[in-house]
């Protein structure tokens, strides 16, 4: 068992090219139907319907309702790879402190997918950055889940 902290804090990044935006989102779009022709294990967090869903391949295997960033610190956009996983972790920023933080799962630097026991909120954007998780939906992903599973963030 590792335990460590983390900090879930949002830096905004405002582009002010548009051809940015749409590429991102072709290169999230091209990534989902490239992991859709595998049988890779891949997660798919959708921030406009506030859900995640765990796929094998094409095969939808898992789906929860979830709590992303607020738009004040918001949860960024993209595909990245599960880099470290700890059953427990605390969770350190400028306005919080949240010991014992379940089932944590980073992908970029310190935002992660986690459980949140400290709210009721699932389907509202309520997070500093990091996808929360009903704490038994985490442990069913945290156990599901292995290093260098794809994660892919689209709205």
């Amino acid at each position: 068992m590792v335990i460590g902290a983390a900090i879930c804090l949002s830096v905004i990044g405002i582009s002010t090219n548009a051809v940015t935006a749409s590429g991102k989102n072709e290169t999230v779009k091209q990534t989902i139907q490239t992991l859709q022709k595998s049988d890779q294990r891949w997660i798919q967090i959708n921030l406009s319907t506030q859900r995640l869903t765990a796929w094998e391949g094409k095969k939808p295997v898992y789906a929860v309702t979830i709590s992303t960033g607020k738009q004040s610190t918001p949860t960024r956009i993209g595909s990245f790879k599960i880099q470290s996983k700890h059953k427990s972790t605390r969770m350190r920023g400028r306005d919080y402190d949240v010991p014992n933080v379940p089932y944590a799962m980073f992908y970029q630097g310190n935002y992660g997918i986690h459980g949140a026991y400290w709210h009721k909120k699932f389907g509202t954007p309520v997070s500093h950055g990091c996808i929360n998780v009903a704490p038994n939906h985490a442990k069913w992903l945290f156990n599901w889940a292995s290093l260098g599973t794809p994660v892919v963030i689209h709205k």
